[in-house]
């Protein structure tokens, strides 16, 4: 999803390596300041580190970062975007909330989960998360990347609550 909102800004991750994250900067995109796209390359249940030293090397404080990720709690294909909460059984969200030190960090979860929901915990669902989306699952995935990149960019342009109004259901 964070490639689809580069691809659409027409700037590309060029090997730019901060904080653990592949990054593409955006200069004077969004009202009078800059727009950071990163994608962690840390181990899932490590992005809080990524996340705290992005805040703190560009000052941002958290409820300006859009964290985006895969949700196996949600049908395959749903949005789901919140201003705040608790990371729901996340670790990568978990991970992100304590290191910020808070959970007024807003995001967007993209529903992952099969027919039928997530297989149970333990070996099961980290095969799940792991192996590629089926040739049947491939068109439902790309059509919610396109929704998820719409839904970052109301966020961008009218704010959370307008982005919330617009893109759950």
């Amino acid at each position: 999803m964070v490639a689809e909102l580069a691809r659409r800004r027409g700037v590309r991750f060029d090997g730019a390596f901060e904080c653990g994250s592949r990054v593409a900067r955006i200069v004077g995109d969004v009202g009078e300041g800059d727009l950071l796209l990163a994608q962690p390359q840390t181990y899932m249940n490590r992005s809080g580190h990524a996340a705290h030293c992005l805040v703190e090397r560009h000052g941002f404080s958290p409820e300006e970062v859009l964290v985006v990720y895969d949700d196996v709690n949600l049908p395959l294909g749903k949005l789901r975007l919140r201003r705040a909460g608790s990371p729901g059984g996340h670790r990568g969200m978990e991970s992100i909330s304590e290191s910020l030190r808070t959970d007024q960090v807003p995001r967007l979860r993209l529903g992952v989960a099969a027919e039928g929901g997530p297989p149970p915990g333990g070996d099961p669902l980290v095969q799940f998360v792991l192996d590629p989306f089926t040739a049947e699952e491939r068109p439902v995935v790309q059509e919610m990347i396109g929704r998820a990149a719409d839904a970052c960019e109301a966020w961008l342009s009218r704010g959370i609550e307008a982005a919330m109004q617009g893109w759950n259901g």
